[in-house]
């Protein structure tokens, strides 16, 4: 394997100047079944597809080493960095993303641009486990019509997963947020890209070598300074269950008000459930997030306040969408960095061994 520091990422540039769920919850994610929202969904996106003029090819993959670029197209944020990363520098792949930042992907309808996009793509890139969840349907008919699709978080051991419980046949889905998951998700990424160009097996994955070897940089960044946040006040609460995999890497304690889908809401007794943790554990801060309103959080703020205890909003954390462009957080390493500072320095402990965000490198893939 490759070894590096927090070496820079492709494509990212530093900021100038700064660095409860409820049952219909269960039914968003669940891995089996899909909900009648997303049934219904699909047969539109496809029928959208006809309209677009575009039509879903069969035997659309290309022919190995034929020379034709691949074309790869990726749903989330996330997913769109990832490719990226691993397509670096090979001319044969070029990478295009359908969401942009502050793009819920659970709320999110596409385009008819998103459309012809998926359709003319040679390989499309995804969360699953029900992310995307209005156009979790299409991607199996996309794939059965010969476009490789390559969901990242489905491919993951269930072991490695974390189940939403309660008797429910789900996975919580924001599985980028393992820093070791999310590096074996770039591995998963390149074997699957290598089956379209033999040919460029090697360079993707050194790629995926290459962002592994970052992914153990940022999360022992991550873990000197967890460490300094004390014991106690390593309770973190979100607007939504997006950080739980975080939580789980790094030893802290993950609430959110909403479930692990923000089409959930959170209930009155499950609001002074969570205020009383706060006030036995005299925890400062609470976390909004750039892509989930917060409503739900001002809530839980001033439900806490009436009885006497004081909180503040620590800072804004990028959860289900990564930052803006041109900005160190649009790619994995800024926004896994910006969140841990941000999290260490309202919990009370010390950011200082958190790495600043790398300078700029031009994109390296069409």
């Amino acid at each position: 394997m490759v070894t590096a520091d927090l070496a820079e990422p492709v494509g990212c540039r530093r900021r100038a100047g700064t660095g409860l769920r409820t049952r219909g919850a269960h039914a968003y994610h669940d891995v089996a079944v899909a909900t009648p929202m997303s049934r219904a969904f699909a047969p539109a996106i496809l029928a959208a597809m006809a309209l677009a003029g575009t039509t879903l090819r069969v035997a659309a993959v290309p022919a190995p080493d034929d020379g034709a670029a691949i074309r790869v197209v990726a749903t989330t944020t996330q997913c769109a960095d990832l490719a990226r990363q691993v397509c670096a520098g090979i001319a044969d792949f070029g990478v295009d993303g359908l969401m942009h930042a502050g793009v819920d992907p659970h709320l999110w309808r596409p385009t008819v641009s998103d459309v012809r996009q998926l359709a003319s793509a040679d390989a499309v890139v995804c969360n699953g486990l029900m992310l995307e969840g209005r156009m979790s349907d299409v991607f199996p008919k996309l794939a059965r019509r010969g476009t490789r699709v390559v969901e990242l978080a489905t491919a993951i051991p269930m072991d490695r997963l974390i189940a939403e419980g309660d008797g429910h046949a789900a996975a919580d889905p924001h599985v980028w947020m393992d820093p070791a998951i999310w590096s074996s998700a770039a591995q998963t990424l390149a074997e699957s890209l290598a089956t379209l160009r033999p040919s460029r097996a090697a360079e993707l994955r050194t790629n995926a070598d290459r962002f592994a070897a970052r992914c153990e940089a940022v999360a022992r960044s991550i873990e000197r300074a967890v460490a300094t946040v004390p014991a106690r006040a390593r309770l973190m609460v979100t607007a939504h269950d997006a950080f739980r995999y975080f939580g789980r890497a790094f030893g802290i304690e993950v609430r959110g008000v909403q479930g692990i889908s923000t089409e959930s809401q959170a209930g009155l007794a499950d609001m002074r459930t969570l205020a009383d943790m706060l006030i036995d554990r005299a925890v400062p801060a609470v976390f909004v997030e750039t892509s989930v309103p917060d409503r739900a959080v001002a809530a839980l703020i001033e439900s806490a306040s009436l009885r006497g205890h004081p909180i503040r909003i620590g800072g804004a954390l990028f959860s289900d969408a990564m930052g803006a462009s041109g900005t160190a957080e649009e790619c994995w390493d800024g926004m896994m960095l910006h969140n841990a500072r941000t999290i260490v320095e309202a919990l009370g402990g010390d950011a200082s061994s958190i790495a600043a965000a790398p300078d700029a490198r031009p994109e390296a893939t069409p």
